[in-house]
């Protein structure tokens, strides 16, 4: 929809492309990986959606988190499950971490000028465990211990430096995530809602929720 079809001059939010300016993480332990995401979609300085849910299932052990244009991700994470599932028909073998992040970094980076993706890729394969590539604007990819994106991230580059150590439990990533994303969502207007949390391991994927009023607090108690 656009200001000519309204007929006068619309406020923003009105005409402004849906984005899921956001934060979403992910890291790898040693038996899977943990994922994080906050649940805000804005249509400029409007917010669309409270509970969007921007972790993403392409393949039975593998997730993205979604950040930049929700239409853009949302249609790249389709084609990269099509072909996901086309390859493990064909080949009788669950894909790889690896060629998953591949497939995502070829639409990324082909269409680049076109589109507003950035993509965090991880899950678990029987070849090298855990594993989180990071996938910002402009289809670079890159294997991370731990990867954070979308506009709340600016926020928690530090704390994320100054608290994740190698060797954590499960336990300890899932804390370490809940902490950073309810840290931007505290600074990040276009950050918040609830934070969803996933557990991705060989056994499959166990989802986890904090709502909006039991969300981590820190010097604001």
């Amino acid at each position: 929809m656009f200001q000519s079809d309204i007929g006068f001059d619309a406020p923003e939010w009105l005409t402004a492309e849906h984005m899921t300016g956001t934060t979403i993480m992910a890291v790898e332990f040693a038996d899977g990986v943990v994922f994080g995401a906050d649940s805000r979609t804005s249509t400029g300085t409007y917010v669309a959606n409270r509970v969007t849910d921007k972790l993403t299932q392409v393949s039975d052990k593998i997730y993205c988190c979604r950040s930049g244009s929700a239409a853009d991700t949302q249609a790249i994470a389709d084609y990269v499950k099509f072909y996901l599932d086309l390859q493990e028909n064909e080949t009788n073998e669950e894909p790889t971490v690896e060629v998953a992040s591949r497939i995502f970094q070829l639409f990324c980076y082909n269409n680049r000028d076109a589109l507003s993706a950035s993509i965090i890729c991880a899950g678990w394969d029987k070849i090298k465990g855990g594993q989180v590539y990071c996938l910002p604007l402009g289809g670079m990819c890159v294997r991370m211990p731990f990867a954070i994106g979308g506009s709340g991230s600016t926020y928690i580059y530090g704390h994320c430096d100054s608290t994740y150590k190698e060797g954590m439990t499960e336990q300890e990533c899932l804390k370490f995530v809940s902490d950073a994303v309810a840290i931007a969502m505290h600074r990040d207007g276009s950050s918040g809602g609830m934070i969803r949390l996933a557990v991705l391991t060989k056994d499959g994927c166990r989802r986890l929720n904090i709502p909006g009023n039991q969300l981590p607090t820190f010097w604001e108690k």
